[in-house]
C-alpha cells in the first residue's frame, strides 16, 4: 500500500477528514488513473458531505475497475450519492447494476429501497425491504412469520374481504 494512502485512510479512520481528503485528492492528481485512489478520494468527498465532488471519482473508480469488494463500495457510494443529490433515475440504474453484479449484497438492496420511494415507487421498495428484513433477521419473532411477510410482500395494496 502507497505511504500517502495508508496515511490518509488512518486519518480518515481517526476523524481527520478534511486531511485525509487534502492527501487522497493529491494521489489522484498524481494517479489519475488508479481506481483504488479514485474510490477512496470520492469517498472522502462524500464524508465531508461533499457529494457533488465525489460522483466524478465514483464513476472513473468503476469505470477503471475494482476488486470485488470495493466495486461493491463504490457502486452503493455512488448509487447513494445520486439518490443525495435527488438524481433518482441515475442512482436507480446504479443500484440496478449493482444488484445484478452483487446479488447478495443486501446494503445496496436497501439503499435501492430509497431511491425506489424517492420515485414514488413504494410497493416495491416495501416488497425489496421486507425481503431484506426476513433475510437477514436473526429476530426469532419476526423470523416466526417469514412465510407470512414473505406472501404479502408482493400484495401489499390487495385486500381479502
Amino acid at each position: 500500500m502507497n505511504n500517502k494512502l495508508g496515511k490518509a485512510l488512518a486519518l480518515r479512520k481517526n476523524g481527520d477528514h478534511k486531511e485525509s481528503n487534502e492527501l487522497l485528492s493529491e494521489l489522484v492528481k498524481e494517479f489519475p488513473d488508479d481506481a483504488l485512489y479514485n474510490y477512496q478520494c470520492a469517498w472522502s468527498f462524500d464524508i465531508l458531505g461533499e457529494e457533488e465532488k465525489a460522483v466524478p471519482f465514483y464513476e472513473n473508480a468503476i469505470k477503471i475497475g475494482l476488486p470485488s469488494k470495493d466495486m461493491e463500495g463504490a457502486v452503493l457510494g455512488l448509487g447513494s450519492t445520486y439518490r443525495a443529490l435527488g438524481e433518482y433515475e441515475k442512482s436507480k440504474e446504479t443500484f440496478l447494476k449493482g444488484m445484478e453484479l452483487f446479488p447478495d449484497n443486501h446494503v445496496i438492496k436497501v439503499f435501492y429501497s430509497m431511491t425506489l420511494y424517492n420515485l414514488k415507487e413504494h410497493s416495491q421498495a416495501m416488497q425489496l425491504l421486507l425481503k431484506c428484513l426476513i433475510n437477514t433477521t436473526n429476530d426469532n419473532e419476526i423470523l416466526s412469520y417469514k412465510r407470512a411477510l414473505n406472501f404479502y410482500s408482493d400484495k401489499l395494496d390487495q385486500t381479502w374481504k
